[in-house]
């Protein structure tokens, strides 16, 4: 296992910056996930590390070497692209000793380094067929096999499951954690896909921009956004403007349209300042909707238009001049039930401020 240090990295394309000043550390083992908007650079930085862009500024270390203008080849990395980039004309087999070939690996090594990749993602059964004959994620699979059998020092996965159907991905995303894991591999996996972010990953960073606007576990980035960006990204999010009323014991007190509410900073610096301007963030499903109101946090409204989908019913609540989004498990309040008023209420721990 090894870590991979990133220090300083910047890359232009003409006067394009796709990456400023980047600072990033990613531990030893670590399932690690780069995400964000399209163009935000995520791409770019796995490129950078893979060796096929070479930052114009800054370093990047794997261990202790420092790779930063090292050729591809010689950087002992794996690489799954978005495409699975299978060769047609070759069976399974084959596909997967192609690396292995070009690295003149003595032939016995070869096949027996193939017959333990292939079982290590359940393909072993498929090694004579060519890909034209296995499905999506089959192929995906001998797309993982491929990038393994080079046991290399890091694994470079660019929205390696975009081409597939949502349960295939649901499927696939696990069995890339399990293999992961299994080969104690330092990964590195960009995504535009919340989901697949927030359910395998140990650590993420969110970027845009160029930029790297946070870091942390899937709780913590998706709990404690440190910005309206992060917050609207990673998941849904009501958006509430209001100005800081001042400190109320463990938690900040801030005045909106809608009522006065008690929330914690986004980051664990951020502390705004007794009239400031700023933006709560409120998941839709930390809202509680009853006939009376709770202590604090509460809003009376009534439900406009919904959707019910069983286990969960999705809310329009119009509140003064404002429409929030209510999500309710086990819902109660849909059909007759939504009649009159109701309040929404909210815990103070989940009601995030952020800067305007």
């Amino acid at each position: 296992m090894i870590s991979i240090r990133i220090q300083n990295l910047t890359k232009r394309f003409g006067s394009t910056v796709a990456l400023r000043n980047l600072d990033l550390v990613i531990e030893p083992g670590e399932l690690f996930f780069l995400l964000g908007p399209s163009g935000c650079g995520k791409t770019t930085l796995l490129r950078s590390l893979a060796g096929f862009y070479i930052p114009d500024e800054g370093s990047i270390y794997m261990g202790d070497e420092d790779v930063t203008r090292l050729e591809p080849h010689k950087r002992n990395t794996g690489m799954m692209f978005q495409s699975y980039a299978l060769w047609p004309h070759m069976t399974v087999a084959e596909n997967v000793a192609f690396g292995l070939e070009e690295r003149r690996v003595p032939k016995l090594e070869v096949r027996r380094r193939v017959i333990e990749a292939l079982e290590s993602v359940r393909m072993g059964d498929y090694a004579s067929r060519k890909p034209n004959q296995l499905s999506g994620g089959q192929q995906q699979r001998v797309a993982l096999a491929r990038a393994l059998v080079i046991r290399p020092r890091c694994l470079l996965l660019d929205e390696p499951l975009s081409n597939l159907d949502a349960k295939l991905r649901h499927e696939m995303r696990m069995e890339i954690r399990r293999v992961c894991k299994e080969f104690k591999l330092t990964t590195v996996y960009v995504t535009h896909d919340q989901k697949e972010a927030l359910s395998i990953s140990d650590r993420m960073a969110v970027l845009d921009g160029g930029k790297i606007l946070q870091v942390g576990t899937p709780k913590e980035v998706y709990r404690r956004p440190v910005c309206k960006t992060v917050a609207h990204f990673i998941g849904e999010t009501d958006f509430i403007e209001g100005r800081v009323l001042g400190p109320d014991g463990e938690f900040i007190a801030v005045e909106t349209e809608i009522g006065r509410f008690l929330g914690i900073g986004g980051g664990k610096t951020f502390q705004p300042t007794v009239g400031a301007a700023v933006t709560l963030s409120i998941r839709p499903e930390c809202w509680k909707l009853g006939r009376e109101p709770r202590a604090h946090n509460a809003v009376r409204g009534r439900i406009g238009e919904s959707v019910y989908l069983g286990e969960v019913a999705q809310y329009d609540f119009v509140a003064g001049g404002m429409t929030l989004k209510i999500y309710e498990l086990n819902p109660r309040f849909v059909g007759g039930a939504v009649e009159g008023d109701l309040f929404a209420s909210v815990e103070p721990e989940d009601v995030v401020i952020l800067g305007s």
